[in-house]
């Protein structure tokens, strides 16, 4: 069989992680702050680029095992995102994992190139590089229809 090479530009795939876990029964989010440039300093959800030979899945657990240091975390595929001009680096699509850890999820760390990471309360979320803040609002209500469904309500 040959080999097919295609004359158009091809876009980019990250995987990312929206990781939730509660505190004192509040649902909180993992950012990472972003230690390199675009949007050096921003928060935003653990992630990066898909490596060629990777299955997204894969992708995804491995950029928040680098950026967080949290591993073996059941991760759902929540929904990809994908607007032209989402990512200064040019054209990016990505693949958005859904996660929630448990108490027993150990301690997380920030490595890579993420300069730290931490817990934020839904509430108080700083503001977030790329179109993370509109991801987040995806995932947050994502949380809420799987707390409401658990409830019976």
């Amino acid at each position: 069989m040959g080999k097919y090479v295609y004359d158009w530009p091809r876009p980019m795939v990250t995987a990312d992680a929206a990781v939730f876990s509660y505190c004192d029964g509040r649902p909180r989010l993992l950012l990472i702050q972003r230690r390199r440039e675009p949007y050096q300093g921003y928060w935003a959800l653990p992630g990066g680029f898909v490596e060629i030979e990777e299955d997204l899945p894969q992708a995804a657990a491995r950029e928040l095992a680098e950026e967080t240091g949290l591993k073996d975390l059941p991760l759902e595929q929540l929904r990809t995102f994908g607007r032209p001009g989402r990512d200064p680096r040019g054209r990016t699509i990505t693949v958005v994992y859904f996660g929630l850890a448990g108490p027993d999820c150990g301690p997380i760390q920030a490595a890579d190139d993420a300069a730290q990471a931490r817990w934020f309360d839904l509430d108080h979320l700083p503001p977030l590089a790329f179109d993370h803040d509109e991801i987040a609002r995806c995932a947050i209500e994502h949380l809420k229809q799987r707390e409401a469904k658990k409830a019976g309500t």
